[in-house]
């Protein structure tokens, strides 16, 4: 075997689960198609459930020295949300180029001796009842890799998910935009803060600046051009210009354009997230628009769910079915998101009656209970897994905030002395009410809550049989 697990793909996705898999002790290989990382400034967020999960593992401070700044709160179509409501540290987004957070976690990899493999594109996979073998081209040449198990992060065109002929059922874009990455003329009355942005319906074409650093800005806009060009169609400089007049008049002076892409309101989702020793994450299992900020949170949870099952898989102390819980648990997180992705767009519909709809709907976000449905939505906090063992539990399920989860391994707080020793170098123990424990998984998520005497299914199911002493 030439590793563990191979990771096809190396954005956020898929460098979060590397690095999952690495401190799982898993050996792992990164391939990616692109001979370099895209400069494009891509996703600018780090919602705070994204931030929490870093953050246990140790990883968010090298990423968050590097956030140009903090959001308060989120937003639902533009309405802004208070996610200060929740016991949470970061009740706020980081606000942060895709770019830099993989930067942070590719050299995380490379610190523990794992590369990524740029420019090295999947040609064929094949799976057996031992392994998969890939093959790839690259400055190589043509050659074959073979691994225990592989991972599809490589994007909504999916190659991985292509070859495995997972469908992707949904529908395809019916809103075109377009984003750049512009440098602008000094301008006093442009924005200097990261502000939730205005997204009320216009029939004509409208835009928002996003502050970057020295003069630059992320520039995402749209209209009645941009509607009717393709995907791939070339984003021209007297197209930019446009935009920005029409936004900021003549405060908007554009010097240079760094990047440009378009992007669509497209919404489809992977019919399965396992096949055989193959699984999908990030956009190879699932695509949708942007509202809210979702995207890259999305992914990099998928990751943290996957990562420490795998490398139980790996490691041979997984149960069976661990596995199938990946799918499980986050197919259905993935088309919630896909969900209020679909009625964000709904809202920014320029038409009389769907202005009546957002005004409405704009009243209940603004209840302590409307607010707090949307805002544990778009930040992921509110994520609740279906946990089979064990008695009810308000906890039961749900993520356990400001736990230090360093070593990927599962915790157990409470109980007696010596109650976990059978799972030791699998779940640490700290001792505490010898009368109620909380278990958590490696991801966050409490896997059993109440009394020590009940807890010994909810180890062997999540953790494995006790080692023999």
């Amino acid at each position: 075997m030439d590793a563990d697990v191979i990771v096809v793909g190396a954005g956020p996705t898929g460098l979060a689960l590397a690095n999952e898999l690495e401190l799982a002790g898993a050996r792992v290989a990164v391939l990616d198609r692109l001979a370099a990382r895209s400069p494009q400034s891509k996703a600018l967020n780090l919602q705070p459930r994204t931030a929490e999960l870093l953050d246990a593992r140790g990883w968010l401070a090298p990423i968050a020295d590097r956030a140009v700044a903090n959001i308060p709160g989120g937003h639902f179509a533009g309405l802004r949300l208070d996610y200060s409501v929740f016991d949470t540290r970061f009740p706020y987004q980081v606000g942060i180029p895709q770019g830099r957070v993989e930067e942070a976690l590719e050299a995380r990899l490379a610190g523990a001796g794992i590369p990524v493999s740029r420019g090295t594109e999947l040609l064929r996979l094949e799976q057996d009842a031992d392994g998969v073998t890939l093959t790839v081209g690259g400055p190589e040449g043509e050659r074959t890799l073979r691994a225990a198990y592989a991972v599809g992060a490589d994007g909504g065109r999916s190659r991985v998910r292509k070859e495995l002929g997972v469908a992707f059922p949904g529908r395809d874009g019916r809103v075109s935009m377009a984003v750049a990455d512009v440098v602008l003329a000094e301008d006093p009355r442009l924005p200097t803060e990261w502000r939730i942005p205005n997204l009320e319906p216009s029939a004509s074409r409208s835009g928002f600046l996003i502050p970057l650093e020295d003069n630059a800005y992320r520039f995402v806009f749209a209209g009645q051009e941009q509607q009717g060009l393709g995907r791939d169609a070339p984003i021209t400089e007297e197209e930019v210009r446009a935009a920005l007049h029409d936004a900021h008049g003549d405060a908007a002076k554009l010097l240079h354009i760094r990047h440009a892409s378009r992007f669509t309101d497209a919404s489809r989702q992977a019919e399965h997230y396992r096949t055989g020793r193959v699984f999908l994450a990030g956009d190879a299992a699932h695509i949708h628009s942007p509202a809210g900020g979702q995207g890259l949170n999305l992914g990099v949870q998928d990751a943290f769910n996957l990562g420490w099952k795998l490398g139980a898989a790996v490691a041979g102390w997984a149960t069976d079915g661990l596995l199938d819980t990946y799918h499980a648990e986050r197919h259905p997180v993935a088309a919630r998101v896909l969900q209020n992705t679909r009625a964000q767009g709904v809202l920014m519909v320029p038409d009389p009656d769907v202005l009546a709809l957002r005004a409405i709907t704009a009243e209940l976000a603004a209840t302590p209970d409307g607010n707090r449905l949307l805002a544990g939505m778009i930040s992921g906090l509110e994520i609740r897994y279906d946990m089979p063992d064990g008695p009810a539990h308000p906890l039961l399920g749900a993520r356990l905030p400001d736990v230090e989860l360093h070593s990927g391994r599962g915790l157990l707080l409470g109980g007696p002395p010596g109650i976990a020793d059978g799972w030791r170098g699998r779940v640490d123990h700290t001792p505490g009410d010898p009368g109620d424990v909380r278990l958590v998984r490696p991801d966050g998520y409490v896997c059993f809550a109440g009394h020590p005497e009940e807890l010994h299914d909810a180890l062997a199911r999540w953790f494995g049989a006790p080692a023999v002493a």
